[in-house]
């Protein structure tokens, strides 16, 4: 791959929302020392429609519709700006049959690829490293169409479970990883199942904001001398999305031996059966998603965290956010043994059953030396999105040190 002049990120998500975006954090990371374009999520005449109808929150009706500006910039880190483009408004074809959805992505692409040629002009990009964020089907449209130097394949979650990409992802991303570059994963697990078609596939792990999180220690010791003098519920903390990954017999079982603590799930419940089941519970609680910034003083009042998800062939290519989020904190963390974890041997306590979750979360809530936080603060440390650029820039050197010519598709 010869050298680039730019990144050109295209994603899956929106830059904005409630929550810790991997994508997101390393453009901002890498944003330091490299010019940055993140194409924003690709929005439908659907979306369109319902956001103008107020029917569907964050949709930017008028950068959708030119009536401002599709180019802006957001902050970076240290100092650092992320160009962030819109694309123009997407005809919807992720339901349709093959038959008919494969003509119409040659339809989105082309439009896309018209409006960020002329971002690109505007931005003095020439010869781009382009970063596909787990969009195979529209990465295999825009092969060879920006001038690319090369282009890498950032893949965090197995397409062909997805419910969001399955249906025309486990179709396009095989013969896509063959063509890109090289492919970079978020664990192990998924390394090891897309090396099997693409030889130059890495592993660059989930990180974390660390001085965002790392913001709870202090908020734990100030509240911690505020109430010297009053007795508090302990309180068990899951953050995040909380789907069908989690395994709710367990927590259900956690609930009701352990009525004493208090279980606060803090995000968007979108399995249903989560708030039947539980929210029946009274010492279970849910707080709504949180911009990113509100979280700390929110995790300062757990005294531990959980990470209770099924383990199945979906969950068992997980690296999740939240375990070094919690670990930042210098918050006890117990979880399933649903992937491999490894890395976390003796930091984090593994549980595999509800008798032996529910005694583990019980020593959790009071493991909590100096020397064991220290521990868990200097993991998430290690795991930094900073220490991640660092490794998904090594990738890059790999890759041009390598030579291989980039074919022009």
């Amino acid at each position: 791959m010869p050298p680039f002049d730019s990144i050109i990120c295209v994603g899956q998500t929106t830059w904005a929302g409630d929550f810790q975006k991997a994508v997101v954090q390393l453009m901002c990371e890498l944003s330091v020392r490299h010019r940055v374009l993140y194409v924003d999520y690709q929005h439908t005449a659907k979306d369109l429609i319902m956001g103008a109808l107020g029917r569907q929150k964050d949709v930017p009706v008028r950068s959708i519709m030119r009536l401002d500006t599709p180019l802006t910039t957001k902050a970076g880190k240290e100092g650092s700006v992320v160009h962030v483009w819109q694309p123009p408004v997407m005809v919807p074809i992720n339901f349709l049959p093959p038959a008919l959805h494969d003509p119409l992505l040659a339809v989105n692409a082309n439009r896309l690829i018209a409006g960020l040629r002329r971002a690109m002009t505007e931005l003095g990009f020439k010869r781009p490293l382009v970063i596909n964020g787990m969009h195979p089907v529209l990465g295999q449209a825009m092969l060879g169409k920006l001038n690319e130097a090369g282009t890498l394949y950032y893949c965090f979650d197995e397409i062909t479970i997805a419910k969001w990409m399955s249906k025309h992802g486990g179709r396009y991303e095989p013969q896509y990883m063959r063509r890109v570059d090289a492919v970079i994963t978020t664990s192990e697990a998924l390394r090891q199942a897309k090396a099997t078609i693409q030889p130059r596939t890495f592993c660059v792990k989930n990180g974390v904001d660390f001085p965002l999180f790392n913001q709870v220690r202090s908020l734990i010791a100030t509240n911690s001398s505020q109430k010297a003098n009053t007795t508090q519920r302990p309180v068990v903390g899951y953050l995040g999305t909380a789907d069908d990954r989690v395994d709710i017999d367990l927590v259900e079982y956690c609930v009701q031996t352990m009525p004493d603590v208090t279980f606060q799930f803090i995000g968007e419940i979108k399995e249903p059966a989560i708030r039947q089941r539980l929210g029946t519970f009274p010492n279970v609680v849910f707080t709504p998603p949180q911009q990113p910034a509100t979280l700390p003083p929110l995790l300062a009042g757990l005294s531990a965290t959980m990470i209770p998800f099924v383990c199945n062939a979906h969950t068992y290519t997980i690296y999740p956010l939240k375990i070094n989020e919690y670990l930042a904190g210098g918050l006890p963390v117990v979880s399933t043994p649903f992937s491999i974890l490894d890395d976390f041997s003796g930091i984090v306590a593994m549980a595999d059953t509800p008798g032996t979750f529910a005694s583990a979360l019980r020593h959790a809530l009071t493991d909590n030396a100096p020397d064991r936080v220290q521990a868990r603060v200097d993991m998430a440390r290690a795991n930094s999105w900073a220490h991640r650029a660092n490794e998904f820039e090594a990738v890059f050197a790999t890759l041009i040190d390598q030579g291989k010519p980039y074919e022009t598709r």
